[in-house]
């Protein structure tokens, strides 16, 4: 019996409708520049890295997305475009070949033809005409409802309860179970069910569902509900032992902060987007001075609470967006992205001071540990991670030799990092507390911190040879 005409075009006005209302929500705020309420980041490409680098959002291998890239669920968007875009025009085309081969519904064939054409024009416009980042991860909730829409018209055009295009829901909802939250899923599965409820309920006047009928629909409906529900659990179980993987690939058991590995795709990526924005960096460089003698007098145990310690202190003062990570055995490294050397020497003193004032529990109150800090900045210091970490690493030497549990910048092939306390010539140094002078007087935001990412960065010619923060002798004793 062929459909009824009024039911089905108000079925398909409806399904045009909802799908226009929501492709406006969710297109407008892009189009005018303003986020999209259902995207998960701005609309600022290297915020979006900065934030995935602190949030956990990173891709399969541990390394955070790149300014171009969208991860989702720790898969790269090209490769969720790739699965999409197969899976889509396999569906569309093998479903056109049956329909047009078979005849099974004559009456409605061009319809159903018509619609699969209409979807294919869809998935091309979503995935290959238009920019990644113009709707960006919101687009997932288009395709989903697209999706949705396709298979309760299909489910309508194709003998309802008998359509074999029932599968498209399950297929929907427990594809998009894999990328999306769990109540993100709920609400498709809902909507998946009312959408086959809406295909199956287009009938002329007066004529019910059979018996068989309505036991097919509703075992159909169970079955697509609990598919939801295994590919929820599953998916949840899977971002669990991802983000177990990832920890312990990238983060530093003992301390809490990333590791070796995982610095230096940090600081990779940071000279790469520098030299994409034209906007520097600072390197932090810290060695914890005396660790051998606390582990020789008071054991390992207390080496490892001086190593919690600094981590901690590290952690605490640094931003958000920065990188803080444990280099070696006794060494921090810190990158500090869009930062000036000011602000770069600000932030070490700071993290030097609250290492030098915290006290260790178990051991004499009198000894307390120390950094020695070197500073450098890309470019000016070095262009490459080799060149950076060389003259880090002779900065922060160059702290050590001055006397420890102090800031020392890089003075150039050959230089010292200044002298004593007092200076010598070509030598800038400081004593503990305020930072004064050149160096020490950074922009500060509301909160009194540091401000970092501001103000313009000095010339290789403004900048002195060499800055050392020196610390006078503390009456306490400094291991």
């Amino acid at each position: 019996m062929p459909l009824p005409v009024e039911p089905l075009l108000v079925l398909l006005v409806a399904a045009v409708v909802v799908n226009l209302g929501l492709m406006a929500l969710v297109a407008a705020p892009t189009l005018r520049g303003r986020p999209s309420p259902f995207s998960i980041r701005d609309g600022n490409p290297d915020a979006a890295a900065e934030a995935d680098a602190t949030a956990g959002n990173r891709l399969a291998d541990g390394t955070v997305p790149g300014p171009d890239e969208i991860s989702v669920d720790g898969v790269p968007t090209e490769a969720y475009d790739r699965v999409v875009r197969i899976v889509s025009f396999v569906f569309i085309l093998s479903s056109s070949a049956i329909v047009a081969v078979t005849g099974l519904w004559s009456s409605t064939q061009p319809a159903v033809l018509a619609l699969l054409a209409v979807a294919g024009l869809f998935v091309l416009a979503i995935h290959d005409i238009l920019p990644p980042r113009l709707l960006g991860t919101a687009r997932f909730i288009a395709e989903g409802s697209v999706a949705i829409t396709l298979a309760t018209l299909l489910v309508a055009l194709t003998g309802q309860e008998r359509s074999p295009f029932f599968f498209l829901f399950p297929l929907v909802v427990a594809g998009a179970a894999l990328v999306v939250s769990p109540r993100v899923t709920v609400v498709l599965a809902t909507a998946s069910t009312i959408g086959y409820l809406a295909a199956v309920g287009v009938r002329p006047s007066g004529q019910l569902l059979e018996p068989s009928a309505i036991t097919s629909v509703a075992i159909n409906v169970t079955a697509l509900v609990l598919l939801a529900y295994v590919a929820t659990v599953i998916a949840r179980e899977q971002r669990r032992s991802r983000e177990a993987a990832i920890r312990l690939s990238t983060v530093d058991s003992l301390t809490g902060l990333y590791n070796r590995s995982f610095f230096f795709t940090a600081i990779e990526r940071e000279i790469q987007r520098s030299a994409r924005t034209g906007r520097g960096f600072c390197l932090l460089m810290m060695d914890l001075d005396g660790l051998k003698a606390i582990n020789d007098r008071y054991g390992h145990f207390h080496g490892d609470q001086a190593l919690r310690a600094v981590g901690e202190t590290i952690r605490a003062g640094v931003r958000r967006i920065d990188t803080a990570a444990r280099y070696g055995g006794d060494e921090f490294v810190v990158v500090l992205p869009e930062t000036d050397p000011t602000g770069a020497f600000v932030l070490a003193e700071k993290i030097r001071q609250g290492v030098s004032n915290r006290s260790l529990e178990g051991i004499d109150p009198s000894i307390r540990s120390s950094l020695s800090i070197g500073v450098v900045a890309y470019p000016h210091d070095g262009t490459t991670v080799d060149d950076l970490m060389i003259t880090a690493d002779q900065a922060m030497y160059a702290s050590k030799r001055q006397g420890k549990n102090r800031v020392a910048g890089y003075s150039g092939p050959g230089g010292e990092a200044g002298g004593e306390a007092g200076g010598e010539a070509g030598a800038e140094t400081r004593e503990a507390g305020p930072v004064a002078g050149k160096r020490g007087g950074g922009k500060r935001d509301r909160g009194g911190e540091p401000k970092r990412g501001g103000g313009d960065r000095p010339g290789v010619g403004d900048r002195p040879s060499v800055g050392v923060m020196a610390l006078p002798e503390d009456e306490h004793e400094s291991v």
